[in-house]
């Protein structure tokens, strides 16, 4: 895990992003921040299993689906197979260590 801080690399409504290898942080003191961590490595696991690419092009398939489905931005978002695993995992700090190869299929179903 390689950790930047630059707030001028994410847009005004994100806190992070994950871009394998590196997780980039909005502010300092996120670095700090066990679950936030736990939550972007989820997505750097994510990302190694689907080789990267077919991650990023998933995430986008699926967001454009779920987009669909919503009518709903933020919604849509937080329906992304991935993040439901991030989220529903973020403050499990021994969930990494446990995970099961593709994780994520399971909260594929809406």
């Amino acid at each position: 895990m390689i950790l930047i801080v630059s707030p001028k690399l994410l847009r005004k409504n994100f806190t992070g992003m994950t871009l394998w290898p590196f997780i980039v942080l909005k502010h300092h003191g996120q670095k700090e921040d066990v679950v936030f961590l736990n939550h972007e490595q989820i997505h750097l696991r994510q990302q190694a299993e689907l080789l990267v690419v077919f991650f990023y092009l998933f995430y986008g398939l699926e967001f454009l689906l779920r987009l669909i489905q919503y009518q709903d931005r933020h919604k849509a978002y937080r329906n992304i197979s991935f993040e439901r695993e991030a989220y529903h995992f973020e403050n499990d700090l021994e969930y990494l260590k446990n995970r099961k190869k593709y994780g994520f299929f399971k909260f594929l179903s809406v």
